[in-house]
């Protein structure tokens, strides 16, 4: 999935790893892996070790306790290879991924050392090449010795977990994170050969695309070109080496065919050649319009071998941040309309990323536009994607904020430190300049809050040996020159046409109450942490760009790699697969007073006196319904946040959720588990991230304002309000019916009212007295319905679970054959409140269109079950496997 050049050959057949510090290899495994195994290029040490049998799946179980002894070892790859004079100029090695301090001998001969899992590397070896036979070895530190190593060296910075991966130029999520397993790898993991050619080739290409006041979309194409030696060869390609070049640039697509040439002088090795296409077709986020792209090619005269091609649109972009009545927005625009951003966090698709696939992407951006997602974040604490990742954004529409490889940590500021940051910043501002999918740059995750507001750090980064500041003390350089200079710097130079922030969360103070809700951006994790979920209501969020809830994975997923006697949330092989600190006691503490009796706080007392913060509502009987209880509390938690923010638009302009997917089976905050099976999260996201959407919500009433007598005091909420945003870029008209209802359907009280939205529009709409004012909270819900399909009805429970008066018979339900799978029918008794079937329990591999469904009394709705399995119909409605709200008050 990496853009290689045309004159490319790999090296991926005939090699082999090794371990080096053999003395930290299991007994049982010394003499082979002093000898060496077969190993696969690209790959990773743990899936060779893996593949020859010499471990177990490092998923499965507690594998991964076992296997931390691999992070410890030097390893050493070698392949031999056969190479024949073919005439070129020039002959380099490149290397598109290591992993991370390496040693690059060919034939016995030093050629490089890197220490940046993040960049690729050319090197130059016509004077080590040799005819015939040749040796290129690769020998990769270890990673976790390496990191305490400079860490000695260096001096302590904050970190979090438990590696210092800050001091190191590879993914921090690789050391082990609240949610990934912890494989400090080693490895070539993606392609490693040689490049021949002659004369010169396209170094790189920067296509700048923005769009004039007249509608023409214009083209600032820099393309960089390298010439060959030309003290050490002499060959056809002498023009090329010394003198003029011309380049041609080529557009085509949506209509449009043209060429445009310009020429590369002598002395000089680049050109910035300009395309305008009138009357451009614009790109736009999925939701707001459509996504055409133009095929851009790059050629150099004389030179059919070396050709750049990428698909680029047209669209500009920008950001509102500019103080207003609440404070300080963050609001995109893309081509002059205000978007609000939707979507989720992404982290790697896999632990081992040398293996992630196409169909691993194809499938989680199906996971996006399915949940009317049209943002994602790649997070700092992970990789620089794939060129196949923004490819499929720029194809469906999918805006993406893209971090810099910096998170959770302060960074050393020392000149080996700056120069590998700033060559993997200048390396990916280059490579994904032509997408324009690529909106929001980001300088790190959370580092700015960190120096802020975490407990010890800024105290950590003092120094008496550095000249004391403006407080009085000196302080080490911990990465502000990175977010406040460097990155702004090479952004201007390279590509200022997106939006740049130097951290995320930030409210543009610097370094001060950095996660303000009412300014910027913000992070919100005192909720899962520490408060009840209703706490989401008490912010004003102008742009969440992180904050989820936990629940496991889907039953098959972790069923596969639990394997506990007794299956339960604190068995061993369970907390293996839950990295959040206190995370089972926390899904507990979270259920009180939504799922379960008590409240969050509730604590009961050991016969020793210390804290015990398991309750007896919290022990379950059935590890199966606990598992349905964290899934439904996770959809619940967020369903309610989101809806929160929605209802405060368009002073919130964002909202993404942590996190999308996971890189191995795990409890965690996902929404797709590591198999692929959509938790109940994922389909409460389809209904509140719809572009059209309505929601209930507590408001206060204009005479509670009105009768404020305390200024700078907020009065409570006193009154309901149906609010309906839209946004979309058309019009719509139509009607609401809202009701107040029994949990049977009668209809108690009622309203009508019309409405009408402009494009982009919100609409309050504060409900009648007697409709918002409730006769018996535990048997009522308002339900609001609209008079067209655009807009999903709204149903506004007046009580919890654990407190409504639930029919736990209230759910009927049949299943039947058809093409591709099976239909599941289910059928409304009396209220059912969020139907979910856990198809993965009767086959693995079955997936279902519908989910966290609420039923009125009478009403019935078919499900499509895709499954090429021959299962028994009835397992379907097995009480484990279809589930609803109601079970859980059996």
């Amino acid at each position: 999935m990496t853009a290689l050049p045309q004159t490319f050959i790999p090296f991926d057949e005939g090699w082999t790893v090794r371990a080096l510090n053999v003395d930290a290899v299991p007994e049982a495994l010394r003499e082979d892996l002093r000898r060496g195994i077969p190993a696969e290029v690209p790959g990773e040490v743990t899936l060779d070790l893996l593949r020859a049998n010499m471990i177990n799946d490092p998923f499965d179980g507690d594998n991964e306790i076992l296997q931390q002894w691999i992070g410890n070892i030097d390893w050493q790859y070698q392949c031999d290879f056969v190479w024949r004079d073919d005439g070129k100029d020039r002959h380099d090695l490149l290397a598109f991924g290591l992993d991370t301090v390496t040693q690059i001998l060919l034939n016995g001969r030093p050629i490089a050392a890197t220490n940046n899992y993040h960049r690729s590397y050319r090197w130059d070896i016509d004077d080590v090449l040799q005819e015939g036979n040749n040796t290129l070895t690769v020998t990769i530190a270890s990673s976790v010795r390496e990191s305490d190593v400079r860490e000695q060296r260096l001096g302590y910075y904050p970190h979090t977990e438990h590696h210092p991966f800050n001091q190191l130029r590879k993914p921090s999520y690789q050391f082990g994170w609240d949610w990934g397993i912890d494989i400090a790898n080693a490895g070539i993991y993606r392609p490693i050969g040689i490049d021949s050619w002659s004369g010169s080739r396209i170094a790189e290409v920067r296509p700048l695309t923005r769009v004039d006041s007249h509608g023409a979309g214009i083209i600032d194409a820099t393309v960089v070109v390298e010439r060959a030696d030309t003290t050490r060869v002499s060959s056809p390609c002498e023009k090329h080496r010394r003198g003029n070049i011309p380049v041609v640039v080529t557009l085509e697509g949506q209509g449009v065919s043209m060429s445009v040439q310009g020429e590369v002088e002598s002395g000089r090795n680049n050109v910035t050649i300009s395309v305008v296409v009138p009357d451009v077709k614009l790109w736009w986020p999925v939701g707001y319009g459509e996504q055409p792209l133009y095929q851009m090619r790059v050629d150099i005269e004389n030179n059919d071998e070396d050709i750049w091609q990428r698909f680029v649109g047209f669209r500009n972009v920008k950001v509102d941040t500019a103080a207003d009545a609440v404070g300080r927005p963050f609001q995109i625009y893309v081509n002059d309309i205000p978007v609000h951003a939707r979507g989720y966090n992404w982290v790697p698709v896999d632990a081992f990323m040398s293996r992630a696939s196409e169909d691993q992407y194809d499938h989680l951006f199906d996971d996006l536009i399915e949940s009317h997602s049209n943002m994602i974040r790649a997070w700092g604490g992970s990789i620089y994607e794939s060129d196949y990742f923004y490819e499929l954004a720029d194809r469906l529409g999918i805006m993406v904020w893209q971090d810099f490889a910096l998170a959770c940590a302060a960074y050393p500021e020392d000149a080996q430190t700056q120069a590998e940051i700033e060559a993997e910043a200048r390396e990916h501002i280059i490579r994904l300049s032509s997408h324009p999918s690529l909106l929001v740059w980001n300088g790190s995750n959370e580092n700015f809050v960190a120096y802020a507001d975490w407990a010890g750090f800024k105290q950590s980064l003092r120094d008496d040996d550095i000249q004391p500041n403006t407080l009085g003390y000196g302080e080490k350089g911990w990465g502000n020159y990175y977010y406040s200079t460097l990155f702004p710097k090479l952004l201007n130079e390279l590509d200022p046409t997106r939006i740049y922030l130097p951290s995320s969360p930030m409210s543009f103070t610097p370094h001060v109450d950095a996660n303000r809700d009412t300014d910027g951006t913000m992070h919100i994790w005192d909720v899962w942490n520490r408060t009840d979920y209703r706490n989401y209501a008490t912010y004003t969020p102008r742009f969440a760009d992180e904050f989820g809830y936990q629940a496991p994975p889907a039953w098959s997923t972790l069923s596969r790699v639990v394997h506990d006697p007794q299956l339960e949330p604190f068995g061993a092989q369970m907390l293996v697969h839950q990295k959040a600190a206190g995370g089972n006691y926390k899904l507990a503490r979270g259920m009180r007073s939504h799922l379960t009796k008590g409240h969050i706080d509730d604590v009961s007392y050991r016969s020793d006196g210390s804290r015990n913060w398991l309750i007896n509502s919290d022990n379950w009987s059935d590890i199966e319904d606990w598992h349905w209880a964290c899934q439904l509390q996770q959809a619940q938690a967020i369903r309610f946040g989101v809806e929160h923010m929605r209802s405060l638009e368009p002073v919130n302009a964002g909202i993404l959720i942590w996190q999308l997917n996971d890189d191995w089976p795990v409890v965690s905050w996902s929404a797709v588990d590591y198999d692929g099976h959509r938790k109940p999260l994922w389909y409460a996201s389809r209904d509140f991230f719809a572009p059209q959407f309505a929601t209930i919500q507590p408001r206060v009433s204009q005479q509670a304002m009105s009768n404020l007598s305390w200024e700078g005091s907020n009065p409570e909420c006193d009154v309901l309000a149906l609010i309906v945003c839209n946004d979309t870029r058309e019009d719509w008209s139509g009607s609401w019916r809202i009701e107040r209802r029994t949990l049977e359907g009668k209809v108690l009280a009622s309203q009508q009212c019309d409405l009408s939205l402009a494009a982009l529009d919100h609409h309050s709409i504060v409900l009648n007295e007697n409709v918002a004012n409730w006769g018996d909270v535990e048997h009522e819900i308002i339900v609001a319905t609209p008079s067209d399909d655009n807009f999903a009805r709204v149903i506004y429970n007046a009580c919890e679970v654990v407190d409504q008066d639930l029919d736990v018979n209230a759910l009927q339900a049949s299943v039947q054959s058809a093409d591709s799978g099976y239909v599941l029918t289910l059928h409304a008794r009396s209220y059912v409140r969020d139907a979910f079937c856990m198809v993965d329990k009767v086959d693995p591999a079955a997936t279902v269109d519908g989910g966290m469904l609420t039923l009125l009394p009478g009403e019935s709705v078919s499900w499509h079950i895709t499954s090429r399995q021959e299962c028994d119909v009835h397992a379907f409605t097995a009480q484990n496997v279809l589930r609803c709200a109601n079970d859980l008050k059996r």
